[in-house]
């Protein structure tokens, strides 16, 4: 495992029928954590709650040999339009179930049972870690704070994804 701070090329999406670049409060703090912890964003992208546009946009994501990590936000909940689990699972070579399981329990802390209704998880693909979470800002500050900013920063330990990552080549 490496000593040394190994920074993340990162896709941010924000899944939503209403967001724009004005009022995209979630996506836009995930960007500025990733870089304030010295990761590269090297996309951000405001896409509708389509299930097929969301899954050609990740698949091209992850298919990208500079993308490392996908941050989306938004489609995890339970109504008709929420279709980021339908559209990125099928994505998935590995699942990270205790993403999501962690993910709920700090949470429930936060809005108690209400976090049932999250739908919040991860995979990887392609060797590009992929985390889905819900659309407000808390619930990625929960998901920053709690789990992502430790598991994309190659000096946590025991263990981090960094290493599991593929490996970015420089032109």
């Amino acid at each position: 495992m490496s000593t040394d701070f190994i920074p993340v090329n990162a896709a941010v999406i924000t899944v939503s029928d209403t967001r724009t670049e004005t009022n995209d409060s979630s996506g836009r703090y995930l960007v500025e954590q990733m870089q304030s912890a010295g990761h590269n964003v090297v996309q951000k992208v405001i896409i509708k709650d389509d299930t097929y546009k969301l899954r050609a946009l990740v698949a091209t994501l992850v298919a990208d040999e500079q993308v490392q990590a996908v941050l989306l936000t938004g489609g995890t909940g339970f109504t008709a339009r929420d279709n980021t689990v339908k559209a990125v699972t099928p994505l998935l070579d590995m699942h990270i179930d205790g993403f999501g399981e962690i993910f709920r329990y700090l949470s429930h802390a936060e809005i108690g049972s209400s976090t049932i209704q999250s739908r919040a998880f991860a995979g990887m693909s392609n060797g590009t870690i992929v985390f889905c979470m819900p659309g407000s800002t808390g619930a990625c500050r929960t998901a920053w704070e709690g789990i992502i900013a430790q598991q994309l920063d190659s000096r946590h330990r025991p263990c981090h994804f960094v290493d599991k990552l593929k490996q970015v080549h420089q032109p």
